[in-house]
């Protein structure tokens, strides 16, 4: 059972147990997590550029401290925890075991002032009112119920604290994203079927209902705005990437060698629009969301 005094850096001992939703445990510690801690640095570099819209948004130099939501393995927690400076301190929240004890061992690495918890951030206990800033690249798309998600960053960050994340735009923008599932769709029937507003990749991709679940949260100031990120990944990475993520992915750890192989040459073949040279380009649309905590209300 989680104690009431079980905290690590304003938040709930991330060994204490309770985690909202069963099957999104399962996934991110299991292959799903560990496939993401291979790949760490290829995903870093791809996704670079997003990055920096996060880390732009947290005053250099200024201290204080900052929650990363769904940090993965740590790339922009320990970003950020460099653009604040020696006073300043970055948690990072994940669901993934694997992928905080990676996070751990980078900011280790690295000399960052960061710490890590692993926990739903969903329902986790955070200590209220400690966060300047909240900040999460596509960390906050998978919440099972997203109006209780946000409410509870909301009250663990300070009254007027910045929020930004960064979430996918439609899919019908983001071509590249669902490549591999379109191209492997007639060897793999049995693919799962992307769900409108349910967990997921493209749950926030619906401007007007991210708006909503932000009000509904009571996030104020509420700002929303379109960023497309030229992405960039090495040609060689290209089949590890699509046969280790997504739901092709999954399948394919079940899939005989045979139909393997065959859905790896279908689906590379698929992404020739995307190559060129030794490198693959792509454009993430996204929304970049900001909002702000309300300030506390005095007393009449």
């Amino acid at each position: 059972m989680r104690r009431a005094d079980d905290t690590v850096d304003g938040t709930a001992d991330p060994t204490a147990d309770g985690t909202a939703d069963d099957e999104q445990a399962a996934r991110w510690n299991g292959p799903a997590g560990n496939a993401w801690v291979d790949a760490q640095d290829v995903v870093d570099a791809l996704f670079a550029p997003l990055e920096d819209l996060l880390v732009e948004a947290v005053p250099a130099g200024r201290g204080g401290r900052v929650l990363d939501v769904g940090c993965g393995t740590g790339g922009t927690t320990v970003a950020v925890a460099r653009r604040l400076g020696a006073e300043g301190h970055c948690v990072g929240v994940d669901i993934s075991g694997p992928m905080v004890e990676a996070a751990r061992a980078r900011a280790l690495r690295e000399g960052a002032a960061a710490s890590f918890v692993r926990a739903d951030a969903q329902d986790h206990v955070f200590e209220p009112a400690v966060f300047d800033a909240v900040v999460s690249r596509f960390g906050v798309m998978f919440f099972e119920d997203p109006v209780r998600a946000f409410a509870n960053l909301r009250r663990a960050a300070k009254g007027d604290a910045a929020l930004r994340f960064i979430a996918w735009r439609d899919i019908a923008e983001n071509p590249f994203m669902t490549t591999a599932e379109r191209a492997a769709a007639p060897l793999l029937p049995h693919l799962p079927e992307r769900r409108p507003d349910a967990p997921g990749q493209f749950a926030l991709a619906d401007a007007g209902r991210v708006r909503r679940l932000l009000e509904e949260s009571g996030w104020t100031g509420i700002d929303i705005r379109p960023v497309d990120a030229t992405c960039v990944l090495p040609e060689a990475e290209l089949v590890p990437y699509f046969s280790r993520f997504g739901p092709v992915g999954i399948a394919l750890r079940e899939t005989d060698e045979p139909t393997r192989a065959r859905v790896v040459e279908t689906v590379r073949a698929a992404f020739d629009p995307f190559v060129h040279g030794t490198e693959v380009r792509f454009t993430a649309a996204c929304w970049r969301i900001d909002a702000r905590a309300p300030l506390p209300t005095s007393a009449g």
